[in-house]
């Protein structure tokens, strides 16, 4: 919700370059990345946050930021789907049902008449699919690299990318207005960074469908944001949509979780 607000004075593309800055050169004062794999395996991380955050950061602009948060949480729905490229193994029924269930959210919460989706909700949707290709991406090689220098590479990618892109479509980033430095700076440092470092460091220890469930109360607070900070109230068909995301989250976290410990369980040597 803070960056709802900053938006209104700073273009989305130049946001995300500083804000993503500011966390490089913060963590590449910790330590400084070295190696072919690493950059290489960073730079794929990286080009799916830049993906996620620039159509979230631009769908901000055409949706509200209930919307925003409530859609980009399907990444949880979406994760087990990528999750099975690369282990070759279909989805399970109960992961197939949570994402019609998601689907059929983001319909009655986005005031679809069946035929398209608002450019704001559209934005977030890719959004949620890169933020899961991230998580899927994390889950391969986040183990192989030391954290901090696989971070930081992570978030120079993303500003790189965001300057170019902003000089491409913007007018580029320019220098942010003062009212902004408390967004970039909150972002900058105490998310991208501390955030970060901590999701990094999780999946070099769990797999990408834990990694979805702990991310998963993000819609939650989204919405109480919005509706504490900027006013935002959702419509009865809204809220029945945002249930029906909820409950579909909630499935499939549910499912994995379940999954996961029976997959531990199958490993754990009896005694």
């Amino acid at each position: 919700m803070v960056v709802k607000s900053a938006l209104d004075e700073i273009e989305p593309l130049g946001f995300i370059a500083w804000r993503f800055a500011i966390g490089a050169a913060v963590l590449a004062i910790l330590a400084i990345p070295r190696g072919k794999a690493l950059w290489l395996h960073g730079f794929l991380a990286g080009l799916a946050l830049f993906a996620g955050y620039a159509l979230q950061t631009s769908g901000l602009v055409f949706t509200s930021a209930s919307n925003s948060a409530l859609i980009t949480g399907l990444y949880v729905v979406m994760t087990p789907f990528l999750a099975t490229l690369f282990s070759r193994r279909a989805p399970s029924p109960w992961v197939v049902t949570g994402a019609a269930a998601a689907f059929g959210g983001v319909a009655l919460l986005t005031g679809l008449d069946g035929s398209s989706l608002g450019r704001g909700d559209l934005l977030t949707m890719g959004c949620a699919l890169a933020f899961a290709t991230h998580i899927v991406v994390l889950a391969r090689y986040a183990r192989q690299h030391p954290v901090i220098p696989f971070t930081t590479v992570q978030l120079l990618v993303t500003a790189g990318l965001s300057l170019l892109a902003s000089w491409r479509f913007e007018a580029g980033p320019g220098i942010p207005d003062r009212s902004v430095w408390g967004a970039l700076a909150l972002t900058g440092i105490g998310v991208t960074v501390g955030a970060f470092l901590l999701q990094v460091w999780a999946q070099t220890v769990v797999g990408p469908a834990t990694a979805a469930i702990v991310l998963s109360a993000e819609p939650a607070f989204g919405v109480a944001t919005a509706w504490v900070v900027l006013g935002e109230r959702l419509s009865m068909r809204g809220w029945v949509g945002a249930a029906l995301i909820v409950a579909a989250i909630y499935v499939v976290v549910a499912k994995q979780r379940d999954q996961a410990s029976r997959e531990a369980e199958a490993v754990t040597p009896a005694h």
